[in-house]
């Protein structure tokens, strides 16, 4: 979802900046004197000497009590967003721990990073898988998994994948008591040189 809102959010932002870049752009070139091509009566910008604001548009609300408490309220929505969005960007979600029924009551809390290790050294055992990276994300009580995988040039991702999830996966979910536990896996292909044939 962050992946998406991401993407989106960066897509809006950059064609907001390349419709007005282009706009200025546009309207700085003399385009009658080189092409013999006017822009239309309702363009901002008709020749390489306008302005974006001219002395009028910057003091015209100069007077008006209303206008630098509401510039200034704009503003800072807009630094409040952006700095959300930045701390978004950083904020892990990775689950710290796992609430593990331990059949007496009182339960027990399992460190996410100890089954992060488990799923990786597991999953580089499995054959076919050279290297592995593991991490658990999401909310205490439903983890999900993501793995990246870096296979071998020999191994089949169907094959692989299918193990991981009847082996690795399935281990993963009964020793840490979960009902469910999704997961994605990011497969790579390791590297390596070519052999050479005589």
């Amino acid at each position: 979802m962050r992946t998406t809102l991401n993407r989106v959010m960066l897509g809006l932002l950059g064609l907001l900046l390349l419709v007005v870049g282009l706009s200025v752009l546009v309207g700085s070139l003399d385009l009658e004197r080189h092409w013999n091509f006017t822009m239309p009566h309702w363009w901002p910008w008709s020749g390489p000497k306008d302005v974006l604001l001219s002395d009028h548009d910057r003091t015209r609300y100069r007077s008006d009590g209303w206008w630098w408490p509401v510039v200034i309220a704009v503003l800072a929505v807009l630094l409040l967003i952006g700095l959300w969005w930045l701390f978004a960007q950083a904020r892990s979600r990775r689950v710290r721990q796992i609430r593990v029924d331990s059949g007496d009551g009182q339960g027990a809390q399992l460190r996410g990073r100890a089954v992060e290790d488990v799923l990786r050294a597991e999953s580089e055992a499995y054959d076919g898988v050279a290297w592995s990276g593991a991490r658990l994300v999401g909310r205490r009580g439903r983890p999900s998994a993501r793995l990246v995988l870096g296979l071998e040039p020999d191994a089949n991702p169907r094959e692989v994948v299918a193990g991981l999830d009847t082996s690795v996966l399935t281990r993963a979910r009964g020793s840490a008591g979960l009902d469910e536990l999704p997961a994605e896996a990011r497969l790579r292909a390791v590297r390596h040189r070519a052999r050479r044939v005589s």
